[in-house]
């Protein structure tokens, strides 16, 4: 019986050896070790056996199932490697193709999409690009542009100070002063960028964005003021539109003027087709877009050593909010949503 035995652990080994996939040696295990395989069925038998011989066949039965086990273990662990890297060189994935299915194309944000559609009529129009720093002193955010040492805008509650002389601008208008003492007029500029005020409600928060616009030279007056805004009007919201000015206040400029545009949901009518009164212009037919007028003497009086003569030259300068025209553009109802990050809002648009 011991070189039976030993007969079955020869032929296991040797087959185990040779086994190709780890599935023909978990045949090898149920054909050698499994419950009606010889060998085990041996060790079940031992207790069978004549006294002096017992011993004898139960260990070398015993030591013959421990080796193949030990073998299995070992030749299973090998194959697993290779047909791992088999699997790996078969399946390999060239990364550099898309995806399955195609991610769909990004977009631009509302406000991006806004800010580069003004930018657009503006550079038409004849007009540059400029940008400037977000942290401002207070001479270019303020005393520059002929804002009083009083005045309500200077007040900690409604702007944002990093220090004494340095601010959060509260506008892009400090340009103004900078882009004029880079270079002699005539200069025709737009900034666009974000602003600060300490404000949050449906219809103000915290940061902005604006569009300062400045346009100077020789023989510049409130109606090339007028002509550019139209155009701008027209091109923003239809051909059909009109717009008004109203006079109005701003310490930089003077004359100053608010800009109304012609309603686009009532058609300038200020009644709806079913004879509501209409919402968007709460009736007067008209929409405020922004506020501008001729640049203030004074000033260009921080620019005169840089070829601004308030005796020679003169210009025009505006201001709008972007989410404001794109809330009236796109009828959006709260300014919030712009920075919600919802998807539901923002797949809208794009």
């Amino acid at each position: 019986m011991i070189d039976r035995i030993d007969q079955l652990r020869s032929e296991a080994v040797a087959a185990i050896a040779a086994a190709p996939s780890t599935a023909a040696l978990e045949a090898l295990r149920v054909r050698y070790l499994g419950r009606k395989a010889e060998l085990p069925n041996l060790l079940r038998g031992v207790a069978e056996l004549p006294p002096e011989v017992r011993g004898q066949v139960g260990k070398a039965a015993n030591q013959a199932r421990q080796a193949l086990e030990s073998l299995i273990t070992q030749r299973g662990a090998e194959l697993e490697v290779g047909e791992l890297q088999e699997r790996l060189a078969a399946d390999r994935v060239d990364v550099t193709l898309p995806g399955s299915p195609p991610r769909p194309v990004g977009r631009h944000h509302l406000l991006t999409a806004t800010r580069r559609e003004i930018e657009d009529v503006f550079c038409g129009l004849g007009f540059r690009v400029v940008e400037g720093p977000e942290v401002e002193t207070v001479y270019y955010n303020f005393d520059a542009l002929n804002h009083d040492p009083a005045h309500p805008a200077r007040a900690r509650s409604d702007t944002f100070y990093v220090a004494d002389d340095v601010v959060l601008r509260t506008h892009t208008s400090p340009m103004q002063v900078r882009a004029m003492e880079a270079q002699p007029p005539p200069i025709a500029i737009i900034v666009p960028g974000r602003t600060y005020r300490p404000d949050s409600d449906a219809t103000h928060t915290p940061q902005f964005h604006q569009v300062e616009g400045l346009a100077v030279d020789e023989d510049i007056t409130l109606a090339d003021l007028k002509g550019t805004l139209l155009a701008f009007a027209r091109s923003i919201f239809g051909e059909e539109r009109e717009i008004r000015l109203r006079p109005h206040y701003f310490p930089f400029t003077e004359p100053s003027v608010e800009v109304d545009v012609s309603c686009f949901q009532c058609n300038g009518t200020g009644v709806l087709p079913d004879g509501a009164r209409c919402n968007l212009c709460k009736g007067t037919a008209w929409i405020e877009i922004l506020g501008s007028g001729m640049v203030d003497p004074n000033v260009f009086a921080h620019v005169r050593d840089y070829g601004y003569d308030p005796e020679r030259i003169q210009g025009f300068a505006f201001g709008m909010g972007i989410e404001r025209i794109a809330m009236l553009k796109h009828g959006v109802p709260d300014l919030r949503l712009f920075y919600d990050n919802d998807l539901r809002f923002l797949e809208q648009f794009g």
